[in-house]
């Protein structure tokens, strides 16, 4: 029985300022950090070995899963890829969440972070911002970076990805921990959970607190929570 496990960074410097991150490549906050190492903590107590790391190629997912595997005493080399990558929020990209509230409302605002396939207006090229005008990204395909995504856009990316590189290496019963962001971990739940697009709306996930997820044979869901019981989410899987 393979087992999955999810983590989303801890807490960023951009979720403290409550701006729209994306693509942006920011740092862990003392507090993320500290949620990375707890979230270490939890997942030793499980006592498996884990086959494969994986996270995106941003710096708050990458930090979180060194501290990760400092914990677990484990250095295995992690896989990086972009497709596992946050959501790029287009033209929204460093804007603070609660002053566009007040500029364009709050409906509009949850509509631009909850909806399945409505996308914020482009981010222009020439905006530092941008991922192109970023170094961690220079080895990605300029013709794969987007200028603005929706959650249908990160899904196809994610799955994409998942379907390629990480369903056979769970059939073949290994394990494997990823660490990755908000909505690329919302996307994958869309896809094992067989979430609608309304569910999909609904579920968030918390920074710093892993998803356990135990897979049969069939790649079915056995078992599924949280390590953090004081910090769960609401999974919504029916």
């Amino acid at each position: 029985m393979p087992h999955l496990i999810l983590v989303r960074h801890g807490q960023s410097k951009w979720n403290l300022e409550r701006k729209f991150t994306g693509w942006v490549d920011v740092d862990l906050t003392g507090q993320g950090k500290l949620e990375a190492c707890k979230s270490g903590e939890y997942i030793k107590k499980l006592k498996i070995n884990i086959d494969y790391f994986y996270s995106s190629f941003q710096l708050r997912a990458v930090n979180t899963l060194k501290l990760i595997q400092d914990t677990l005493r484990d250095n295995k080399k992690p896989i990086r890829a972009w497709q596992l990558n946050e959501r790029h929020y287009g033209a929204l990209t460093g804007l603070n969440k609660d002053e566009m509230k007040e500029k364009i409302g709050e409906d509009k605002i949850h509509e631009f972070r909850r909806s399945w396939d409505i996308k914020p207006e482009p981010l222009s090229r020439n905006n530092p911002y941008h991922p192109i005008n970023i170094d961690t990204y220079e080895t990605i395909p300029r013709e794969k970076i987007p200028d603005t995504e929706s959650l249908k856009d990160t899904y196809d990316r994610v799955i994409e990805f998942y379907n390629s590189d990480i369903q056979n290496k769970l059939l073949d019963n290994k394990n494997m921990l990823i660490s990755a962001h908000g909505n690329s971990i919302r996307a994958l739940c869309k896809f094992l959970f067989k979430l609608d697009n309304k569910k999909i709306s609904m579920l968030e996930i918390p920074t710093g607190n892993p998803l356990l997820i135990n897979l049969n044979s069939k790649q079915e869901i056995i078992e599924c929570k949280y390590l953090d019981k004081d910090r769960a989410k609401d999974l919504i899987i029916f």
